[in-house]
This record gives C-alpha cells, sequence and structure tokens, in this order.
C-alpha cells in the first residue's frame, strides 16, 4: 500500500494494488470485508475448482463415461465461474495496473490466468484455428481450464493467508486501544459519585480511582497515592509509586491504593490517543530501504512480461509437438512465479510489525524513515536537564555575602523567580513555600535567555542569574568565585543574586541524575555510539555531571539557539546524529538531528519535533529503540534476499532450462502455489519481531 493514496471508502491501491489501510484505527472486532469477501471467493473457487482439477486429471476415464465431446463444454462451464467470479478482483486489479501504467503483481496474475482461459475458450469454440498436430486421439485440442481455474484459488488462497496475517500486525494499535477503560467514576462537587461514559469526562473533572481499576484520562493526582503500572505505555514492568501532585496517564492499572485526580486532558489529547495516532500514521509511512524493492519492481514486471514473451516464441518455434501448447504452459508459468508479492510485502510487513512492537515497550516511532535510521545513529547528542537529569531541580545551597541574611536571599530570589517557567525557578519557588516564606510581587520583569532574569522587589533593582549575566553587568563577584566554583565542582548550578549592583548571595540548585542515565550511557558507548552532553550550565558544572556518568565529550555554556548548530557540526563531521531533549528549546536541535529523539515526560513541541518519543522519558529507550531497528532492518533485509533469490531462481525453471537437461517443466499450477507461499513466509518471518527482547 502507497500512503500517499487516500480516499473515502475501502479499496485497493491503485498503485500496487494491495488493500488500503484505514487511516483511524478502531477497535472493532468485525472481520475485516475484504478478508471476508476473499474468503468466500477462495470456498467457492474450492468447491467449483476441484471437480475441474479432478476431471482434468483422469480425463480418459471420465472420457469414456461422459464422453469426450462434452469433456470441454465441462470444463468450461466449471472454469469461467471460478475466473470470472472468483477471480474477478484479482483480474480488476490487473486491468486497473495496465491502465494506470502502474504493474505490479497483479498484471502477472491477471494476464497469465488470461491466456490460460483464452486460449482454451478458443480451443473448444475454434478448433479447426489449430494445426492437427496440436489435437489428442479424440480429435480435440488441449485445454488448460484447470490451470487458470487453479492458480485463481491459489492466489486467492495468498490473499487469504495474507490479509490474515496482516491483520495480526494491527494487534499492538488494537492492544493499546483496548487499555481505555470504558466509563470513568466522577466525584461531584456535593461529594456524589457517579459512572460516566468516558466521552463525558471534562477537562478538571475530579475522577475517583479504585483499586484495580484503569485510569481513564491523563492528569494529577488530587488526593491520595497508588502505585501504577504503566508498563502497557512505557514498557517497564515495575509499578511506579505516585503520590498528590504527580502525573498518571490514562489506560495505565491502578494498584491497591485509591485516589481523586484532576483531569488534565481527556479524548484525543491523552497521551495514549496521541500514541494510538502516532502508531497508526508511522505504520503506514515508507521507510527508504522500500525505494529498493520499488525500483526494482518497476523494472521487474516489464522485465518479466518479455521473459513471458521470449518463453513462448522460443518454445513456440523450437518446442516439441504440440508446439504451441508448451510455449503457453511455460509463459504462464513465468508470469505466475515471477509475481513480484513477496518483494512487495518484504519491506512493509516489518516495518507495521517492528513499529507496533516498539509501541508495546513505550517506543513512539513517527516513520518509518525513523526506525531505518535508528540502525545508523554513531554519535548521541544529549541535553541534561530533563534526560540525563530528573528535570526536577532542588534547591541544594544558599551562600550569602556582603552582611546578607539566608532566608532574605532565599525571599528576593523566589519572589523575582515567581514570573519565570524555568525549573530552577519552580526549585527556588518550592523551597521558599517550605520554609513559609512570604513572597512579594515583581515589578519590571525580565527574562534573558540562555543568562537569567532581572526585575524590581520592593523598589531594588534585582538580578538573578549566571556568571555571564552578572559579568555584562559590571559587579563585583570576585569574592564569591571560590565559593561558586565549590559548589559546580559538586555538580550544582549557580546563580547570583545581585541588588542594586551588590552581590548579595549565590544559589546552588542541583538536579539528580536519573538512575537510568548511567545504565543507559554504559550501554550505548558498548554498541559504539559516541556521547556528547549539552548544557548551558557552567563547564565545571557540567564536567561534574559528566564524570559521575563516565562521558568525556560535553559542550557546556551553549545558549539554546546554538544546540542546533552543535548538531550540524557534528553532522558536517560525519557522524549519524541522534538528538535526545524535552524542552522547547531542544526544539530546533531535534528537528537538525537526522533523528531526534524526545523525552515522554518533556513538553509536546519536543515531541512533535522527533522522530522517536520514549514515553518513559528513560535513556536506557534509546538503547532499546536501536536495537529495535537493527532487528528490524535484518528482517527486511532477510525478506527483500529471499524475495530477490526466489524470482531469481524461479523465472529460469519456469522458462523451461532444466527441460533440455532433465525434461523437467514447472508446472503452472505448482508455480502458483509456489508464488503464494512465498509471500507468506515473508509475512511469518516479519512476525517474528513481535517476540523479539528489547
Amino acid at each position: 500500500m502507497h500512503p500517499q493514496i487516500v480516499q473515502d471508502t475501502p479499496g485497493s491501491c491503485p498503485i500496487c494494488g494491495m488493500a488500503l489501510e484505514p487511516m483511524s484505527p478502531t477497535l472493532d472486532e468485525e472481520e475485516n470485508p475484504e478478508l471476508k469477501d476473499m474468503t468466500l471467493r477462495f470456498w467457492v473457487g474450492v468447491i467449483v475448482g476441484l471437480p475441474l482439477l479432478i476431471l482434468s486429471m483422469f480425463e480418459g476415464v471420465f472420457g469414456q463415461i461422459i464422453g469426450m465431446s462434452t469433456m470441454p463444454w465441462i470444463e468450461f462451464l466449471l472454469a469461467t465461474p471460478v475466473v470470472f467470479w472468483c477471480g474477478w478482483p484479482l483480474l480488476i486489479r490487473g486491468w486497473e495496473s495496465i491502465k494506470n501504467r502502474s504493474l505490479n503483481m497483479f498484471t502477472l496474475i491477471a494476464i497469465g490466468v488470461a491466456v490460460a482461459y483464452l486460449y482454451s475458450v478458443v480451443a473448444i469454440f475454434f478448433p479447426d484455428l489449430f494445426p492437427i498436430s496440436f489435437k489428442n486421439d479424440s480429435g480435440h485440442v488441449g485445454r488448460y481450464f484447470e490451470v487458470a481455474a487453479t492458480i485463481t484459488v491459489l492466489v486467492l488462497l495468498g490473499q487469504v493467508l495474507e490479509l490474515r496475517a496482516r491483520s495480526q500486525t494491527g494487534n499492538a494499535i488494537k492492544a493499546l486501544l483496548g487499555l481505555a477503560p470504558k466509563t470513568a467514576r466522577i466525584v461531584r462537587k456535593d461529594g456524589t459519585e457517579e459512572d460516566i461514559p468516558l466521552e463525558e469526562v471534562q477537562i478538571d473533572d475530579m475522577l475517583r480511582v479504585r483499586p484495580g481499576e484503569k485510569i481513564s484520562v491523563d492528569g494529577i493526582i488530587f488526593e491520595g497515592s497508588s502505585a501504577i503500572d504503566e508498563s502497557m505505555v512505557t514498557g517497564e514492568s515495575i509499578p511506579t509509586e505516585k503520590n498528590e501532585g504527580d502525573t498518571v496517564i490514562g489506560g495505565t492499572l491502578n494498584g491497591t491504593g485509591s485516589f481523586i485526580m484532576r483531569a488534565q486532558k481527556v479524548g484525543s489529547d491523552t497521551l495514549l490517543a496521541h500514541i494510538v495516532d502516532m502508531v497508526s500514521a508511522a505504520q503506514r509511512t515508507r521507510a527508504p530501504i522500500q525505494r529498493l524493492a520499488d525500483t526494482v519492481s518497476g523494472y521487474f514486471v516489464p522485465a518479466v512480461v518479455f521473459i513471458a514473451v521470449v518463453t513462448f516464441i522460443l518454445w513456440y518455434i523450437w518446442g516439441p509437438v504440440p508446439s504451441l501448447a508448451y510455449a503457453i504452459v511455460n509463459a504462464v508459468s513465468v508470469l505466475i512465479i515471477a509475481c513480484p508479492c513477496a518483494l512487495g510485502l518484504a519491506t512493509p510487513m516489518s516495518i507495521t510489525v517492528g513499529i507496533g512492537k516498539g509501541a508495546g515497550s513505550g517506543i513512539l516511532i513517527r516513520d518509518a524513515e525513523s526506525l531505518e535510521i535508528m540502525e545508523k545513529v554513531n554519535m548521541l547528542v544529549v541535553d541534561k536537564t530533563g534526560t540525563l537529569t530528573e528535570g526536577k531541580p532542588r534547591l541544594a545551597s544558599i551562600r550569602v555575602f556582603n552582611d546578607s541574611k539566608e532566608e532574605e536571599v532565599l525571599r528576593i530570589a523566589a519572589s523575582l523567580e515567581q514570573g519565570s517557567e524555568h525549573p530552577l525557578a519552580a526549585a527556588i519557588v518550592a523551597a521558599a513555600k517550605e520554609r513559609s516564606i512570604t513572597l512579594e510581587k515583581a515589578s519590571d520583569f525580565r527574562s534573558i535567555t540562555g543568562k537569567g532574569i532581572q526585575g524590581t522587589i520592593d523598589g531594588h533593582a534585582v538580578l538573578l542569574g549566571n556568571q555571564q549575566l552578572v559579568d555584562e553587568s559590571t559587579v563585583d563577584t570576585k569574592k564569591a568565585s571560590n565559593e561558586a566554583e565549590e559548589l559546580r565542582k559538586e555538580g550544582q548550578t549557580v546563580m547570583f543574586l545581585v541588588v542594586n549592583k551588590i552581590l548579595v548571595g549565590l544559589i546552588g540548585v542541583a538536579d539528580p541524575i536519573k538512575e537510568s542515565s548511567v545504565e543507559a550511557i554504559h550501554s550505548l558507548q558498548e554498541a559504539g555510539v559516541k556521547i556528547v552532553m549539552l548544557t548551558g550550565d557552567n563547564r565545571t558544572t557540567a564536567m561534574a555531571v559528566a564524570n559521575k556518568l563516565g562521558l568525556k565529550q560535553v559542550e557546556a555554556g551553549v545558549l539554546p539557539e546554538r544546540k542546533h548548530e552543535v548538531v550540524q557540526r557534528l553532522q558536517k563531521e560525519g557522524y549519524i546524529v541522534a538528538m535526545a531533549g524535552d524542552g522547547v528549546n531542544d526544539a530546533p536541535a531535534l528537528a537538525q538531528a537526522h533523528i531526534g529523539i524526545a523525552m515522554g515526560t518533556g513538553t509536546d513541541i519536543a515531541m512533535e519535533s522527533a522522530g522517536i518519543t520514549l514515553v518513559k522519558g528513560d535513556l536506557r529507550g534509546i538503547a532499546r529503540a536501536r536495537t529495535l531497528s537493527q532487528k528490524t532492518m535484518r528482517n527486511i533485509r532477510q525478506n527483500l534476499f529471499f524475495a530477490f533469490a526466489y524470482n531469481a531462481l524461479g523465472v529460469p525453471v519456469a522458462a523451461g532450462i532444466l527441460f533440455p537437461l532433465w525434461g523437467l517443466l514447472l508446472n503452472p499450477m505448482i508455480a502458483a502455489t509456489a508464488m503464494s507461499f512465498s509471500s507468506v513466509s515473508v509475512i511469518g518471518n516479519a512476525l517474528r519481531l513481535r517476540r523479539i527482547r528489547l
């Protein structure tokens, strides 16, 4: 299926002939209408075609019973409904491929069946057109109705098996859709509770989640606590402890605790809905490696038609008597066995299964190209805050100068930081609230990107920021430089608080390193991936964090607008670069990289700019994504090799290359069987990806 083909109703792709996939996945358990139709046609073909096959195999016996002159007409009556009703979808797709000049597997099938059937029709309606050498002992011309009918039935069998196998690849999406509960228990303002349909839940509704229930929508715990099993969207089997103020994800499973939550995202805005949409869209995309198969198929089908014509001519001129019969049989065999359906399925089946497997492991892949590129990544650029660290900074230390008091320094800093959305600001404000410090309202507030903030508190000009900001403001910081450096060596981000151009204090904020970061970095380094840490922090602070993580390459003091420049530089040096980040300021770098990797715990804009999103926000997901990419691409190469090898060997045999040596010819019915099961084997190989360990 080609994803650029979009229409309102179900149907076939005019380019490749395969069934179009629905744009919006559903949990509807009704059978695929195409599968239902193909199954009916197949069984009708079996019931009608089997007597035809038996008649042709024992023509002499039945000819004596029925009469040799009657046999051709019975074969005609049995073959016609099989070819024209059972095989109608195949013939239509073949005709559409010729009309649209997009030759595909159905081109070869339709031509092969039509040639065998029409030759047989001419043989019984106009037998005098054939020379005497083409007639058997009873005076009749040889017929191939059973070949046309049997090929049709076998191709239908292949279509049924393929459609059933393809439906299994949608299990990942169905499993995700099945996570959402049908109802939610709303807590009214008067304290009453009621179960309501999930569609009626509104933002800010209070919902009760009881032990063992699924969480209905995304939100924040308002009251209570519990351990939440988030494995269905993150891939992590260990339940996560959640308390008041923590976020919860719709579709995840509550443990033994009970809590009340406030709904924040409902309907199509929930994380689960985004995951389903992303996975569904990704499974319809085409990987760059698919271009190889498309290019080959574009030349392959016309080449096969040409080979079939040449085969017909050679057998007609130099073949044994009856030469025309041999010519037709071998030409049809070439057309059928060379059907490139296995080639067309090799890539999309593996991509679909691989993306579904990733979704079940907390790895959301935006498109097939991202999945393909990931295995080639040899340089990972990682933003420090929120990616390597938890992204939840805490106040670690306060140093005072010029007779200032610690509480006063914190009061002024927190009052100014109330106007900022930066994670460091949240840490300072939270610390002030913990100490029950009353904050003042700041005026003339101004944020200076990558440096700090300034404003007026109680009529005093206040500046809070990094070394660069205070240096530009010509503030004397010599007396604090040693203490600032000591705090940085401990991994703290240091901010200078200046009031009326006088340094009054240092504030150190520490962002704890994620427990999983060390393991993830070690795993990636062992796999040969170089890692560069990006941070806007001072180099001393950056190196303190890098040393704990075992990182040697660090880009410190990088302003947000320069992050994509670092990625660009590494790309020019020849690296395949992946960028991992979680903030708004990471979006340009995520878009610039060969592949952007967003933390699911980060901002929506970061996820929109990334090719891969890690739902858990765990860096170990990058190693898993790389493993998934490697195994998926290996699976695709196996499929392509099998498909190419099958056609490379099958076409010469079907053309009769073995006949001069051993007298062997490939019956078109055997060719049709081999063609159908070659497709099924490719599908079976792709489905193995569902069982890989990440």
